[in-house]
C-alpha cells in the first residue's frame, strides 16, 4: 500500500499529452489548466482502484477510500473554479510568464497533494506507533496506582480519594431514560452521532497547544471515558492523540449504550462517589431507577466540577447563589433546548429544586471539614484533575490526635446545650508563632443532614462554619478597640464612663439616638479600660470607638487579618459606632489568625494548611517554607492587650473569680455574644496556642439566653485549650517589652498616684502616662464652713479648707449640635450617687466676682525636647467660668468653655509664648503671665547679637585738629 502511494508523485510528473502543450504566442488558455487537473484527478482515480478500500489496525478497520476521497476532494473544487468563465487577460502578457504561472499552479497543487498525503500517512504512522502500547479498548476499568492521599503533620492518613471510594455499578437497562437523557445533554449532545470525536474540536488540539501553550480540546463522552478509566491525566498533545485513539477503538468495540453505561459507572461525582450508581445512594438514599428528573439533572451536571457543585461544599456565586442549583437549572433548559423535556416537565423539574433533599453516608474519612479545606487548596494549585486522579502526597499541619478531642468536645458540648436551643458548633486551633492550623472543626457533627421537616433541629454538617460561615463576633471584636486606644496614648489605667449614655445619629443627628446596654443590664461608672475590656463593657467600648473613629478602627482590624472589615466606601457606609459589638461579620478562621498576632507580639503570620506535596513518583511539588511575619502592631501594645485579657481580677465584674475563663494560667481569653443571641464566641491564646470557638445554628435562628463563660462556646475552648496544654503547647508568662513599665496610679483616675490615695500597679507605654496633675481624682479649696470653692482672697490668707472629690468633666467627640451628651449623662449618673464625692461644687464662696486664672503648664522659661507641650490651665470666678482661651505668639489657638483645661498643644520646633486668657460669665476676662518656652530643642532665649568690632581711627586732614592750628597752606 505504501508503495502505490510512493507512486503518486511519478504520475502525476509525467508530461502533459499534447493536447495540453501551449502555444507561446497564444494568451493564458484557463481550459489547458482544466485538462490538466482532470488528467491528474484520472491518474488518481487509477491509483485509488489499485488500492484495497479498507485496512486493518489493532482490530479496527480504516476506511481509506472515504479518506482518499477527501483528499482528492480540494483539487475537484479546484477543477471546477478553474473550469467558469475566464477573467479576461491582457493581451500583452509574455508566454513565458504564462508558463511560470501554470509551473506555480502544478507546484502548489503537487505541493498540496503531498502534504495531505504525508499527513494521511504520517496520521496511520502515529496510529500504529501509540496503538500498540495502549490498553486494548476491552479493558473499561478504573486505572490503579494514582490515588491522591492527605496526611496529618506525622504522617497519619487523613483521606485516601481512591481507596476510600464507593462504587455501586449499574446497568443501563435499569438507568431511566431521563438519566441517559440529561447526561447527553450537558456532556455531549452529538454522542449517538459521531464515531468517537469532534473533529473540529480536535483541530483546536495542536492549535492551542503552539499559540496559547496549552492543550486543550473538546472531549466527547467516549473521550472523557477514555481519560476517567484508561489514560492518566497529563495535558499533552501525546495524551490527546492516544485518548483520540482509544475513542475510536472503543467506539469500534461498543454500542452507544454501552459505552454510556461504562461512563455512567466511571465519572466522579463528588467525595468517594465513582459512579452514577454511589451517587445516587450517597446523594439522595436511592436506587438509580428511583431518580427523578431533577435527580437526574443534579448528578449528570456534578462530574465536571463534582468539590463545587457538590451541595456538601455549600459554594457560591458572586450573587450568593448556590453553584449546584446553578447547574441543575443549567441542564434541565439543556434537556429542553435538545427536545428531552417538554415545557410543562421543564417546569415541573424546576420546581422540584426547591424540595430537593440531600443524605450523607458515613466515610471512613479523618478530619473532613479540614479535609476538604485542603482539597480546595490543592485545585487551586494544582487543578481539579491533577487532584482527583494524580497521586498526590499530601502533608499537612494538622495535630490529628488534638483534632479528634475537638471535634469530640464539640459534639459532645453542643449535644448538652441543646436545650438552648443551639444545635451546631465549631472550633479552631492554630499555632500562633507559625500559622499553621493544628485543628479545625467545621461543625458539631459533619455527617448530620440539613432539616427535613419544619422545626426539625439539624445542623448542615457538612458546612465549614470555621472557614467559610459569616457570623457577628459580638464583643470577641473588642480588642481591636482598645488596641486602637492603647496605639492614641490611651493606657490600661485610662478612666471611662459607663453610664446609660445617647450617642447622636444620622447625618444631622436628629433621627433616634443610639444607646447601649451593657450584658448584665448595669453601669458601673468611672471605670479603668483594664476593666472595660477585661469584663466586656459595651457602653464604654462604643465611646472608645468613637474617640479612635470607625475608619481607623476598621483599618486596624483589617491589618490584623480581618478580610471582611476592610474600610471600603461600603463599609463605611454600613459600619457605625456599634461595630466594636460585632456588627460586621468576621470568619472564625479570620479572627484566630488576628488575635494570633497579639500571641505572637505583634508580628501576623498568615495561616498554613499544607507542609509539602509530593508526586506519585515521590518528586516535591511543593514544600512551605516558612517566612517571618509582619509587624502589625508594636510588642508593648500586644502585651497591653495580653496582659488585660489575661488579667481574672479585669473579668471579676462580668463573670466573677471562678469562671471558665479561668484557667490559672498566662492565657488571654475573649468572649462574644451578639445581642441577639445568634452567635456566641470565646477566642484565648498563650504564646504557643491558640484556639477559637463558636456556637449558634446555620440557619442564623437565636438561642435561648448563654451566660458567656459558663455556657456556650466557654466550655469548649476551656476543654480544648486545656487538652492543648496537656499535650506539650504552653503558656509562658508574657514577655514584658523594653518599652513597657510599672507604675503606681489612682486606683480612680489612673494619673501618678497622689495624695495618698488609693492606688494600683498598672503596665504602662511609656511616656504615655499624663504627667499633669490629677483634674479627676482631686483636693478641693473650700471656703471653711460652706460648700463652695474658695477664692484667691481666701486661699491667700489660708481661710480654706482642703476636701477630696471626683470631678468629673468629658467632652463629646461625635456631637455636632454643640450638645456634650456625655456630659449631660455623667451628670444624671452622679445626681443618683449618694458617695459625697462625686458632689463637687462649681460656684466660688464671697462676693467678688474678680477672675482668677493659672497656667500651671508649659513652665516659663523652659526648653523642651518634645513638640507636644503639656498644657494645663485652671480658672476662678464668683460669676463662674465662660470659656479660657489658650494664646500662642498672640494667636488664639485653643477655646475650652470650661474653667479648666488639660490636654496638649502641639507646636513645631520654635521660640513661642504662650497664655491663657479667661472669661467670666459677665464677660470679665483675665490673662495670665506669659510663658517663654522653647520646643523641638530650640533654645527659648533669642541669641545675643554679637558685638560688631570697632573701627580703626583713621586721620583726615579736616579732622586732624592739629592740622587745622598748622597754619601751613597751599
Amino acid at each position: 500500500m505504501v508503495q502505490d502511494y510512493g507512486n503518486l508523485k511519478s504520475v502525476l510528473d509525467q508530461d502533459e499529452p499534447a493536447s495540453s502543450r501551449l502555444n507561446t504566442q497564444s494568451t493564458f488558455p484557463q481550459n489547458k489548466i482544466t485538462e490538466l487537473l482532470s488528467t491528474w484527478l484520472n491518474q488518481a482515480k487509477k491509483l485509488l482502484a489499485r488500492i484495497p478500500q479498507t485496512v486493518t489496525i489493532r482490530d479496527m478497520e480504516i476506511n481509506l477510500t472515504a479518506i482518499w476521497e477527501t483528499i482528492v476532494a480540494p483539487f475537484s473544487w479546484l477543477k471546477r473554479l478553474i473550469s467558469g468563465k475566464p477573467k479576461p487577460r491582457r493581451a500583452s502578457s509574455s508566454a513565458t510568464q504564462q508558463m511560470n504561472k501554470i509551473k506555480l499552479i502544478r507546484l502548489l497543487a503537487i505541493g498540496g497533494l503531498a502534504a495531505v498525503v504525508i499527513g494521511v500517512l504520517g496520521f496511520f504512522a502515529l496510529y500504529a506507533w501509540y496503538a500498540k502500547d495502549l490498553p486494548k479498548p476491552g479493558e473499561v476499568v478504573r486505572k490503579e496506582g494514582f490515588s491522591t492521599r492527605i496526611y496529618d503533620r506525622e504522617g497519619e492518613l487523613l483521606y485516601d480519594l481512591y481507596n476510600s471510594e464507593r462504587r455501586t455499578p449499574i446497568q443501563i437497562e435499569k438507568a431511566p431514560e431521563h438519566l441517559k437523557h440529561a447526561t447527553v445533554a450537558i456532556e455531549d449532545k452529538d454522542f449517538y452521532k459521531h464515531q468517537g470525536f469532534d473533529f473540529l474540536t480536535i483541530l483546536r488540539i495542536p492549535y492551542n497547544a503552539i499559540f496559547r501553550s496549552r492543550v486543550v480540546g473538546g472531549s466527547t463522552l467516549t473521550q472523557q471515558l477514555v481519560k476517567n478509566a484508561l489514560l492518566s491525566n497529563e495535558r499533552t498533545v501525546i495524551r490527546k492523540f492516544k485518548e483520540l485513539i482509544l475513542s475510536l477503538q472503543i467506539e469500534r468495540h461498543f454500542s452507544k449504550d454501552e459505552i454510556l453505561e461504562m461512563y455512567l459507572n466511571e465519572a466522579p461525582y463528588g467525595g468517594t462517589s465513582w459512579g452514577v450508581g454511589a451517587a445516587s445512594d450517597m446523594y439522595f438514599s436511592k436506587n438509580v431507577d428511583e431518580l427523578s428528573v431533577a435527580e437526574s439533572a443534579f448528578l449528570a451536571g456534578l462530574p465536571q466540577r463534582p468539590s463545587v457543585y457538590s451541595p456538601f461544599a455549600g459554594k457560591t456565586d458572586e450573587d450568593g447563589n448556590l453553584y449546584w442549583r446553578g447547574r441543575t437549572r443549567a441542564v434541565l433548559d439543556k434537556m429542553k433546548e435538545q427536545g428531552y423535556l417538554s415545557e410543562i416537565a421543564h417546569q415541573e423539574a424546576i420546581a422540584e429544586l426547591d424540595l430537593m433533599e440531600f443524605e450523607r453516608t458515613v466515610s471512613n474519612i479523618k478530619a473532613p471539614h479540614f479535609v476538604f479545606y485542603i482539597r480546595d487548596q490543592l485545585e487551586e494549585m494544582f487543578g481539579v484533575e491533577v487532584v482527583e486522579s494524580g497521586g498526590l502526597q499530601v502533608t499537612t499541619t494538622l495535630d490529628l490526635e488534638l483534632h479528634e478531642e475537638a471535634e469530640e468536645i464539640v459534639k459532645e458540648e453542643v449535644s448538652d446545650i441543646a436545650y438552648l436551643n443551639i444545635t451546631n458548633g465549631a472550633a479552631m486551633v492554630m499555632d500562633p508563632k507559625t500559622g499553621e492550623i493544628l485543628s479545625m472543626v467545621g461543625s458539631a457533627d459533619y455527617f448530620v443532614k440539613e432539616a427535613t421537616e419544619e422545626g426539625e433541629l439539624t445542623i448542615g454538617g457538612q458546612f465549614n462554619v470555621a472557614a467559610d460561615g459569616l457570623r457577628q463576633p459580638g464583643s470577641s471584636i473588642k480588642p481591636v478597640t482598645y488596641l486602637a486606644m492603647f496605639q492614641r496614648g490611651y493606657t490600661p489605667a485610662s478612666m471611662l464612663m459607663d453610664v446609660e449614655t445617647e450617642f447622636a445619629t444620622g447625618v444631622d443627628q436628629t433621627e433616634i439616638p443610639y444607646q447601649p446596654k451593657n450584658y448584665d443590664g448595669k453601669f458601673h461608672g468611672p471605670i479603668s479600660l483594664r476593666d472595660s475590656l477585661g469584663s466586656s463593657i459595651n457602653v464604654t467600648a462604643v465611646k472608645s470607638v468613637a474617640l479612635v473613629g470607625v475608619e481607623n478602627f476598621l483599618q486596624l482590624a483589617y491589618e490584623m487579618g480581618f478580610e471582611t472589615l476592610e474600610p471600603s466606601e461600603e463599609n463605611l457606609k454600613r459600619f457605625g459606632l456599634a461595630v466594636t459589638l460585632g456588627g460586621g461579620e468576621v470568619h472564625l478562621l479570620d479572627t484566630v489568625t488576628a488575635y494570633s498576632t497579639f500571641a505572637n507580639g505583634g508580628s501576623k503570620v498568615q495561616p498554613t494548611s499544607i507542609l509539602k506535596v509530593e508526586d506519585k513518583n515521590g518528586k516535591s511539588l511543593y514544600e512551605h517554607k516558612q517566612v517571618d511575619g509582619s509587624q502589625v502592631i508594636t510588642p508593648a501594645e500586644a502585651f497591653l492587650i495580653n496582659d488585660v485579657l489575661s488579667d481574672n481580677n479585669a473579668r471579676l465584674l462580668a463573670f466573677g473569680a471562678n469562671s471558665l475563663l479561668n484557667t490559672g494560667q498566662p492565657i488571654a481569653v475573649k468572649t462574644g455574644t451578639t445581642n441577639d443571641q445568634r452567635d456566641n464566641w470565646t477566642i484565648g491564646w498563650s504564646q504557643e496556642i491558640m484556639v477559637g470557638t463558636w456556637v449558634g445554628n446555620n440557619d442564623n435562628s437565636p438561642m435561648k439566653q448563654v451566660a458567656s463563660g459558663v455556657t456556650g462556646a466557654s466550655p469548649i475552648w476551656r476543654r480544648i485549650i486545656l487538652s492543648a496544654l496537656e499535650k506539650g503547647y504552653g503558656a509562658p508568662e508574657w514577655i514584658v517589652p523594653e518599652d513597657v513599665e510599672q507604675v503606681q496610679v489612682d486606683s480612680i483616675s489612673g494619673y501618678l498616684s497622689h495624695h495618698g490615695f488609693p492606688e494600683k500597679t498598672e503596665y504602662v507605654i511609656k511616656g504615655t502616662l499624663p504627667s499633669l496633675s490629677d483634674p479627676v481624682h482631686t483636693m478641693l479649696k473650700l471656703c471653711r464652713g460652706e460648700e463652695k470653692l474658695a477664692n484667691d482672697a481666701r486661699i491667700a490668707a489660708g481661710d480654706y479648707d482642703e476636701r477630696e472629690y471626683i470631678v468629673i468633666k468629658i467632652d463629646d467627640p461625635v456631637s455636632q449640635d454643640d450638645k456634650n451628651r456625655w456630659q449631660e449623662a455623667a451628670n444624671a449618673w452622679i445626681e443618683a450617687q449618694s458617695d459625697p464625692r462625686y458632689k463637687f461644687p462649681t460656684e466660688f464662696c464671697g462676693e467678688s466676682s474678680d477672675v482668677f486664672v493659672e497656667m500651671k503648664q508649659p513652665e516659663n522659661e523652659k526648653n523642651y525636647d518634645s513638640e507636644d507641650i503639656e498644657i494645663e490651665v485652671r480658672a476662678e470666678s464668683g460669676e463662674g467660668i465662660e470659656k479660657i482661651e489658650i494664646i500662642v505668639n498672640g494667636e488664639i489657638r485653643e477655646t475650652i468653655n470650661d474653667r479648666e483645661y488639660s490636654g496638649k498643644l502641639h507646636l513645631s520646633k520654635g521660640r513661642y509664648e504662650v497664655w491663657a486668657k479667661a472669661y467670666s460669665r459677665e464677660d470679665k476676662s483675665k490673662e495670665t503671665g506669659k510663658a517663654k518656652i522653647g520646643t523641638g530643642g530650640e533654645d527659648w532665649k533669642e541669641p545675643e547679637p554679637s558685638p560688631s568690632p570697632s573701627p580703626s581711627p583713621s586721620v583726615s586732614p579736616s579732622d586732624d585738629p592739629e592740622a587745622s592750628s598748622s597754619g601751613e597752606t597751599t
